[in-house]
């Protein structure tokens, strides 16, 4: 089975309210083993990035200012997570994101166009972990998943690689 841990970073919290996507990290999953094969881009969102925003990621106006826009790499990331199943930490957000760029290149939603399925792991702890914190560092300090890479960053690749990791210790079969 093939899987994609998908995570985005954005120019704020509300795609609704126009925000965009400014970075976007995948990591295959082929029979519960992390491959090498990854997705990875900065993207120029052409709007301002939120200053609360900028503090969680660290990814800043000039670093985007050049990088290709989500219509540049749309139908590179489509056939990169074609048929798979994503993973995705708090999947609403994520994918609201995803069609918001979707709608405006006058696309279907994201799951459509790459027929995809999709797992949610906020989803899955909540039923797993009732009453406890869902967010990705509570679930890797839990199963016991290293999350010394995102101590100094919180980027979409980073992220991607810790979900990989913490899905696949919430599933590992006993």
């Amino acid at each position: 089975m093939r899987q994609i841990a998908l995570d985005t970073e954005t120019t704020g919290l509300e795609a609704e309210q126009g925000h965009r996507i400014i970075e976007i990290g995948c990591v295959e999953i082929v029979d519960r083993a992390i491959s090498d094969n990854t997705f990875h881009y900065l993207i120029n969102p052409e709007r301002r990035i939120e200053a609360d925003a900028i503090a969680i990621h660290g990814i800043s106006n000039k670093q985007v200012q050049d990088a290709p826009r989500f219509g540049d790499i749309c139908q590179e990331l489509l056939d990169f997570v074609e048929d798979a199943q994503l993973i995705i930490h708090n999947a609403k957000f994520d994918l609201a994101f995803l069609d918001a760029e979707m709608a405006r290149l006058g696309r279907r939603r994201f799951v459509d166009e790459s027929n995809c399925s999709v797992v949610d792991t906020v989803k899955m702890a909540r039923r797993r972990h009732p009453g406890l914190s869902r967010s990705l560092d509570a679930l890797s300090d839990r199963y016991r998943v290293d999350r010394s890479a995102r101590r100094k960053r919180h980027g979409a690749l980073i992220d991607a690689e810790l979900l990989a990791k913490v899905y696949l210790a919430m599933t590992k079969q006993v």
